[in-house]
């Protein structure tokens, strides 16, 4: 369990400590963790240090604090990266466009992934987000189903850190770009070219084939970076 810490920076010690336990089973999602007054017991720190580790994993999104209740790690990690990634994209003065290459590099790998291993059920829940996308005429909806079909594929690979990564990205781009995705919807012609290309992309992951797959979505992200880019 736990060990009592002699250091300085203690508070990163504290949570060196918790973040091990998670990694060894002791703790597990919705786990509540022991109150402030036992964590200073247990490691013999200052109860500072336990409120300084404490408020981190809030930040990192790994741990929540519920009034009156304590804290409990986070049965919902989904949206945990995004708030770390965006300080680092602030911080490190980064561009949208390098946000479209990690996108890029990685959904045209999971797309080859999702082909792999996507379920029937998943196919069919894609199946109705390309019927909805081609019936509908709202730019708003349209731009909301665009994000789902992409986050149903990331699902699809049945990789967990894909999908929190890929979620993460997602966001981080509607905070930076948000009329870029409209843009691209405003011109008929483009909802036509997008339509025709989720069904390549689906009928390649119907068909489970990899290749195919990710040759589709790198010819989708292609033709819609090319509308982020002067973003």
């Amino acid at each position: 369990m736990f060990k009592p810490i002699k250091s300085t920076k203690v508070y990163e010690q504290v949570i060196e400590q918790i973040k091990s336990m998670i990694v060894d089973g002791n703790l597990k999602k919705g786990d509540k963790l022991p109150s402030e007054r036992e964590l200073v017991e247990h490691l013999q720190v200052s109860r500072t240090s336990i409120r300084e580790a404490l408020r981190a994993l809030q930040i990192i999104g790994l741990i929540e604090c519920r009034q009156g209740e304590g804290n409990y790690i986070r049965n919902n990690v989904e949206n945990s990266l995004f708030e770390p990634l965006s300080i680092m994209f602030m911080l490190q003065e980064s561009t949208p466009a390098e946000i479209i290459e990690i996108r890029k590099i990685l959904e045209v790998e999971t797309a080859a992934l999702a082909a792999q291993r996507i379920s029937n059920e998943k196919l069919d829940d894609i199946e109705i987000l390309i019927k909805a996308f081609k019936g509908s005429n709202n730019e708003m909806d349209n731009v909301k189903i665009d994000k789902k079909f992409h986050y149903e594929i990331a699902q699809a690979s049945r990789n967990f850190l894909i999908v929190n990564i890929l979620n993460a990205i997602s966001s981080l781009m509607d905070s930076f770009i948000k009329e870029a995705r409209k843009r691209i919807l405003v011109d008929e012609n483009n909802r036509e070219v997008l339509s025709k290309q989720h069904e390549d992309i689906y009928e390649a992951l119907r068909a489970r084939n990899a290749k195919k797959a990710a040759e589709a979505m790198k010819k989708h992200l292609d033709f819609a970076n090319e509308y982020y880019k002067d973003f």
